[in-house]
């Protein structure tokens, strides 16, 4: 076995990682075509369907970290296909909150399904074993190696947030 200088093997894996996330963020792209939404839709659906509260516009906007203007055109394109809806906030009336509708809903659980069978096939090759492995691998270098991750529950384990810090669907 050749020994490689600790950068070389660095650039390698990091070569790895990228080609790995370009293939999950393409199956992603194909399994969310039938259900009608693009990447930054689904997102915004899953940001929305995890929130305790109908989130405010900007507070959307911090967590997808996109600028509020971007907000407001993905909000109108999924108000257009009446997955969300605008509402007045009850406390404050000049601010408006964003709540999934019932289809919202529906398309927010063909998107769990869809990521899961993404994912499913994707990790297909590995053990339960090898999938825990990678699993708190992923949770270390999502930390940086300092702990908890905004995105971790208990023991390091990922709550709402993917390997990329993305939520969950």
């Amino acid at each position: 076995m050749t020994h490689r200088p600790s950068g070389e093997s660095a650039g390698d894996l990091a070569d790895q990682l990228l080609r790995l996330t370009k293939r999950l963020n393409h199956a992603h792209r194909q399994s969310f075509a039938p259900v009608g939404v693009t990447p930054a839709q689904a997102r915004l659906l899953r940001v929305t369907g995890h929130s305790p509260e109908p989130p405010r516009m900007a507070d959307l906007a911090e967590r997808l970290g996109v600028v509020p203007r971007q907000v407001t055109s993905l909000v109108d394109a999924l108000e257009e296909r009446s997955l969300v809806r605008r509402v007045p906030d009850t406390a404050n009336r000049r601010v408006t909150r964003i709540e999934l509708t019932e289809g919202g809903r529906e398309a927010l659980q063909e998107l769990r399904q869809a990521r899961r069978s993404a994912a499913e096939d994707l990790l297909a090759p590995l053990s339960h074993g090898q999938r825990e492995e990678l699993s708190t691998l992923l949770a270390l270098l999502d930390t940086g190696g300092h702990g908890k991750h905004s995105g971790c529950g208990p023991a390091g384990k990922s709550s709402d947030r993917g390997p990329a810090g993305e939520p969950r669907t």
